[in-house]
């Protein structure tokens, strides 16, 4: 497959990355030499220096035979025009872009991206996903991440082990003997920030962080396995009035009723649009930073607290500050990968990353044809693969034990009609089920022959 990338930044870089592996045909450009440079010296990929939106960039970069472009530069404008131009002077089939400007996405503007006027076929709103991971950790207040699969029948939960987890130092293969109703499947560990794929003799240790596939009706027993027996968020801060936190207000409001939430916003007129916009919930203008601010929003009486302004280190300082004043748990929005390490010993619960839901928002839709959704694990650590099992694929027809899975795959659940079946060695996949399996990155091209077709692109 050929694929052009406009735009090389973190987003751009990871989505190459991404996609070289698997020897497909990739092309990146940017009009900053030292990103061009940064993905030359770092990725077996093509890299052109210049405007993306330019149709003589676009055709040195090869669009004209391309099957996809994927528009992710800084400039909502220059990614629109990108896929404007790739598909009425290149005729390119599938053009994706990243739109962060809202007011491109109201409900009253949704012809815009119609084929007769821009014809872009997905449009990615990072503000909006990120507002929506929000709110599924909110609901799951034990887990570090949270992933739906198959409509929302299969769960891929993260979780951190201390020393008071009752499944440590068990051996995998044991779980299920010392704990028979626990119907999980443990697909990746992630110890001193390294990630790894368990082996059925490997243990769990505290400190690691777990990411681990159940049914959804399961959900609560495996997290009260691993110690989280919390109850659902009431009361919410939230630290940021941008446009994530304006989305994760109104999700609540909509969705959520029975949650309770306050804005702590530093602009005063950004802090007066917000609660204009708002219906039921309270907006504060000042610093997040402030004592006094965090004492007028009631920080003693808040549940979670979501530090989601556009500064990292904002985020930090202020979740940690939450905590002390009594907060009971705090998510930050981090964008340098850099920090991960540092801020849970420090006391933040989990860490929200923008680019990495965005990547995973992208391959969703670059994998086709029997592929039903793509998550990305921990930096790149691998994928969560949601996918339909052919009568004429290897893993049909015999016991799991029998099929000899590639290095680093795991199947994590398989679904046939309303039934989640935790997989076991006897377990035998039916052609027409929807298996959910983990994938290492280096074994995603393995995956393919195991389903004994390729996994279609288009």
């Amino acid at each position: 497959m050929k694929v052009i990338i406009c735009g090389a930044g973190q987003v751009g870089y990871n989505i190459a990355r991404y996609l070289a592996v698997e020897n497909n045909d990739i092309t990146v450009i940017d009009q900053r030499p030292d990103l061009i440079r940064k993905i030359s010296d770092g990725l077996d990929v093509k890299a052109v220096l210049g405007y993306a939106s330019h149709p003589n960039v676009l055709e040195q970069a090869g669009v004209s035979d391309a099957d996809m472009v994927i528009a992710v530069t800084a400039a909502d404008e220059v990614n629109m025009v990108a896929c404007q131009v790739a598909h009425s002077l290149f005729a390119v089939p599938t053009k994706i872009a990243r739109v962060r400007n809202q007011s491109y996405l109201q409900p009253i503007w949704a012809n815009l991206f119609s084929r007769e006027n821009m014809p872009i076929d997905v449009i990615i709103s990072p503000e909006i996903e990120v507002a929506r991971a929000v709110t599924r950790r909110l609901r799951v207040p034990g887990a570090i991440d949270i992933i739906p699969l198959v409509e929302g029948k299969v769960q891929v939960l993260g979780v951190r082990c201390s020393e008071d987890t009752p499944v440590v130092h068990t051996p995998l293969r044991q779980l299920t003997q010392l704990f028979p109703d626990l119907q999980i499947v443990i697909v990746g560990i992630v110890r001193d920030d390294k990630p790894m794929v368990p082996s059925p003799d490997d243990q769990m240790l505290p400190g690691d962080e777990i990411y681990f596939v159940c049914s959804r009706d399961h959900m609560d027993r495996a997290l009260a396995a691993f110690g989280h027996e919390e109850q659902e968020t009431r009361r919410v801060l939230i630290f940021g009035g941008g446009n994530i936190g304006l989305f994760l207000a109104q999700q609540l409001e909509n969705e959520h009723p029975e949650i309770s939430a306050k804005v702590i916003e530093q602009d005063k007129e950004r802090a007066e649009f917000v609660a204009k916009t708002l219906n039921r919930t309270i907006v504060l203008n000042g610093d997040v930073l402030d004592p006094e601010i965090l004492d007028e929003a009631s920080i003693g009486n808040v549940e979670t607290v979501v530090a989601i302004t556009d500064d990292d280190e904002v985020n930090i300082l202020s979740s940690l500050l939450a905590k002390r004043a009594g907060a009971s748990r705090a998510i930050a929005l981090l964008n340098k990968t850099t920090y991960n390490a540092l801020v849970s010993p420090l006391g933040v619960d989990v860490v929200v990353n923008p680019r990495a839901i965005t990547v995973s928002n992208i391959l969703q839709h670059v994998r086709r044809g029997r592929i039903h959704a793509v998550h990305s694990l921990h930096e790149g650590f691998g994928e969560m693969i949601e996918a339909d099992a052919l009568e004429t694929s290897s893993i049909v027809g015999k016991p799991l034990r029998d099929v000899k899975l590639p290095n680093g795959v795991i199947i994590g659940a398989v679904v046939r009609g309303a039934e989640v079946i935790s997989p076991r060695g006897g377990t035998v996949v039916k052609g027409g089920d929807r298996v959910v399996l983990f994938a290492a990155k280096e074994a995603v091209k393995k995956v393919e022959k195991m389903f004994s077709v390729r996994l279609e692109y288009f």
